[in-house]
């Protein structure tokens, strides 16, 4: 009984661990023309809480501000996948955003990137 229980608790870990290696992350490095920056936080905000609520696929966002030059963003997207991401890019919400916010973005730096290394304390994130 005791065998069956670690197997079946080896294959949750390794399920879990498969899954993850299918997850899109992407790094969106972006500045905004400061002068139009609490529009294009807003236009940001709408988008992303359309992607979260509607697309499956969509799995989180996380938006960072530089502290000493709050119009520097830096934006984490997760995607439950490839196929998740490239349907977001289709998605009205998305396209929406993008044209809105054409003119207020200076520059943009894109990257996908695989999680290595990762540690949090219990509780406290």
């Amino acid at each position: 009984m005791k065998k069956l229980i670690f197997m079946a608790l080896l294959s949750a870990i390794h399920y879990n661990v498969a899954a993850q290696d299918n997850k899109i992350i992407r790094i969106a490095r972006i500045t905004i023309d400061s002068s139009v920056i609490k529009d294009y936080r807003k236009l940001l905000q709408e988008q992303m809480e359309a992607a979260v609520r509607i697309e499956v696929g969509v799995l989180s966002y996380t938006v960072y501000e530089d502290k000493a030059a709050p119009y520097k963003l830096t934006i984490v997207e997760v995607y439950a996948d490839s196929n998740a991401y490239l349907s977001h890019r289709e998605t009205p919400h998305f396209k929406k955003y993008k044209s809105a916010t054409k003119d207020m973005v200076k520059s943009l730096e894109l990257s996908e990137v695989n999680p290595i290394l990762s540690l949090k304390k219990e509780g406290n994130f």
